[in-house]
């Protein structure tokens, strides 16, 4: 960037040279021609006439003269050498202050937000490319907070709407069963069954309100611990049986032995949670969700496959982003907050990790790198154990999976 200002400094120093050749010529003109010359015995007669109105002699006039200014000559011709650069510089500086003038136009034209792009001059062009370049950063990220915030309303509309559908169910159905207390035990066994299926899924959506109104409201502090995430796979995938079961899917389990990473149980538990609850929502029924957990040179790579429509190129890209959801129809089975992606690719970036998914005709995969213990050891040092980053809180209640603390081999 340093080379970038060679015309400016060219300019510059050209007019401090100019300033320098015209005091240098102007003060040679006044000492030759004025001051040692026609001028230089009329100056010293009057000098001399005038300290003898005050009665002084001619002698003693004249002697003064030569004392203060004859032998001085040198001192004052320097003074004079100096006020004609200060001068002649003042007159440049006004000119070189054209500069400021112009940056200055520059950031009135970013903060009037004009759609005009900026223009300086030649000298400036750096400095133009970088303001144009700011004015497009603020301009881009206004829009995506525009377009955020528009996302966030209509997911609060859709929300709001969806929960209507099943509040409205269940109080049919309760008024329903009140006033016919004679109704036979199976019907209403029934009525009962499906009040309380519309009643979890209103839960689920207010749940989702939650997420929302905590996103951007509450901070995520990391407890990380030596963890074993072999085992905290399989009790994952455990605890998921009841939904498989449910949605009539299975679920398929290949890890190496003790892979270890260090890292915060929850917040990972609520990561792998999210990946696993969107493939049973988008995947096909009667076909297998695949876990594989694999050492990849000092990374640990985990993958989560399912069988499932084809997720678009352009999608990929923005799944992860806040309040995205790739079910436009908003169906009751599938449609969430569009959080649950989001929120585990901040979990994932704030341990040093990334996540992607990939999509083909036959299956979607979701892939998460982790650094392995060892690799965070290497560079422990260099890290920041605890970090505080803006997302949605963890899961209520710590989660138990076999962990190994630094200070012995002690099990929580």
């Amino acid at each position: 960037m340093k080379n970038n200002y060679r015309k400016l400094k060219f300019s510059i120093l050209l007019q401090t040279v100019l300033v320098t050749a015209l005091t240098v010529l102007v003060g040679g003109f006044l000492l030759n021609y004025v001051i040692d010359g026609i001028y230089n015995d009329t100056f010293a007669s009057v000098f001399v006439k005038v300290l003898m109105a005050f009665r002084i002699e001619e002698k003693t006039a004249i002697d003064l003269y030569w004392k203060l200014i004859g032998d001085n000559k040198l001192f004052f011709m320097i003074v004079g050498f100096l006020l004609l650069f200060a001068l002649f510089f003042y007159v440049a500086l006004s000119k070189m202050m054209k500069y400021l003038d112009q940056i200055g136009d520059g950031i009135e034209n970013i903060l009037s937000e004009s759609t005009e792009p900026i223009h300086l001059i030649t000298e400036l062009k750096p400095i133009e490319i970088r303001l144009n370049e700011i004015k497009a950063t603020l301009k881009r990220q206004e829009l995506e907070a525009i377009e955020s915030e528009k996302k966030k309303n209509d997911l609060v509309l859709f929300l709001a709407h969806d929960l209507k559908t099943p509040l409205t169910s269940v109080v049919a159905y309760l008024t329903m069963l009140e006033s016919h207390p004679d109704m036979p035990v199976e019907e209403r066994a029934k009525y009962t069954h499906i009040s309380l299926e519309k009643a979890i899924r209103l839960g689920k959506l207010i749940n989702e309100f939650f997420d929302i109104t905590k996103f951007n409201l509450e901070d995520i502090e990391l407890e990380p611990v030596d963890l074993n995430l072999t085992m905290m796979l399989e009790q994952i995938a455990d605890e998921l049986y009841g939904v498989l079961q449910e949605k009539h899917l299975s679920c398929e389990l290949e890890t190496e032995e003790d892979l270890e990473v260090r890292g915060d149980p929850d917040k990972l538990a609520r990561v792998f949670d999210n990946i696993l609850r969107n493939a049973v929502a988008y995947c096909y029924p009667e076909t297998k969700i695949q876990i594989e957990a694999r050492k990849k040179n000092d990374d640990i790579e985990i993958i989560f496959s399912n069988e499932g429509n084809k997720i678009p190129g352009a999608m990929l890209q923005t799944i992860f982003e806040k309040f995205y959801r790739l079910d436009d129809s908003r169906s009751s089975e599938t449609g969430g907050a569009g959080l649950g992606l989001a929120i585990a690719k901040e979990i994932v970036e704030l341990h040093g990790g990334r996540i992607m998914a990939k999509s083909d005709d036959k299956r979607t995969r979701f892939i998460v790198t982790l650094p392995s213990k060892q690799k965070q050891e290497k560079g422990e040092e260099h890290e920041i154990h605890t970090h505080r980053r803006r997302t949605s809180g963890g899961r209520a209640g710590r989660r138990r999976f076999i962990q190994r603390r630094q200070s012995g081999g002690n099990m929580e």
